[in-house]
């Protein structure tokens, strides 16, 4: 996550996974931590927030909507992943480009899952995901 900050030029606070790693390695056993809403909970979380950031500026009023109507998209989907939250609070306050939908968010939430395979299979010795999709 620190070499996404580096490359892409934005603040290690603008990567949004602290919460997650908490979460995927805390309770792995938990829906929201499976990979699919690990994954599809950043993921869709980012494009709600990018899309309000589109149709209404960063404005501060934008961002709680985009928080609220994420929570609605990761529930409607079936990728509901608390942590993913932050995501559109960021990318709305943030300003910030479509390019911050493949990294770090989806690149931070593959290799987070990766680190997660690895750690629950070969370092607990525990079977990690429940499910997959």
């Amino acid at each position: 996550m620190e070499w996404f900050s580096l490359a892409l030029h934005c603040p290690l606070a603008v990567i949004p996974f602290a919460t997650s790693i908490v979460l995927v390695i805390g309770s792995p056993d938990v829906a929201p931590a499976q990979p699919r809403a690990l994954i599809g909970g950043h993921v869709v979380s980012a494009l709600v927030g990018l899309a309000v950031l589109k149709l209404t500026g960063p404005q501060a009023w934008a961002a709680a909507a985009a928080v609220g109507l994420s929570i609605l998209a990761m529930y409607v989907t079936g990728t509901f992943h608390p942590p993913a939250g932050i995501n559109p609070l960021l990318v709305v306050s943030g300003n910030l480009p479509w390019t911050f939908l493949l990294a770090p968010v989806l690149a931070g939430a593959l290799l987070l899952t990766a680190f997660s395979y690895i750690w629950h299979r070969w370092v607990r010795r525990q079977p990690w995901p429940r499910r997959w999709l």
